[in-house]
């Protein structure tokens, strides 16, 4: 019986130190993946957004099936470095009325025109676009992305978000199988 239990302490033992081994040298390599919410997109243009690549992992709801509005966030630890919302919608959106909106899902400071999609806003602190695209969840297709670590005020990334979305959002949207 006393070795079954040193068997049993061992087990319980060895089991989260593996699994620990196994998630921090995955996430906490300082590695920026290559994927990204569903999208390829080359690691420097994500590394330009991120304050550190260090413990990088993904959380999403995002289903290009199902085409239902859903967030995709890349977290940092436990804090958001990247949070993107995916949006289908029967109509165009107004996306200076999102940006500047009071919520908190596609709120972007100091929103400016850009050109690199049908409709796009760029801001100090994310971007968003949109493009027709028929899909089972309507016939327009919105892409937010917002950066909640940069400070109200700091101009310094505008053209880094842009740049990233340039590649970003027209990538995305050849996933998603449009009509």
């Amino acid at each position: 019986m006393n070795l079954f239990r040193r068997f049993v302490f061992l087990g319980l033992v060895a089991l989260p130190l593996s699994l620990c081994a196994l998630s921090c040298s995955s996430s906490a390599d300082g590695t920026v993946p290559a994927t990204l919410c569903g999208t390829r997109i080359d690691p420097a243009l994500t590394r330009l957004l991120l304050p550190s690549s260090e413990d990088l992992h993904e959380f999403t709801r995002v289903d290009r099936e199902e085409a239902i509005t859903a967030p995709c966030v890349l977290l940092a630890g436990r804090e958001p470095a990247l949070e993107f919302q995916f949006s289908w919608d029967e109509g165009a959106t107004n996306l200076m009325y999102l940006a500047t909106g009071s919520g908190s899902v596609s709120h972007v400071n100091e929103p400016r025109n850009a050109d690199f999609a049908m409709k796009a806003v760029v801001g100090t602190d994310g971007a968003i676009a949109t493009t027709r695209c028929k899909t089972k969840g309507g016939n327009y297709f919105t892409l937010t992305l917002q950066l909640p670590r940069i400070k109200t005020g700091d101009h310094s990334h505008r053209e880094d978000i842009e740049t990233f979305m340039r590649a970003y959002f027209p990538a995305t949207v050849k996933t998603l199988g449009c009509s």
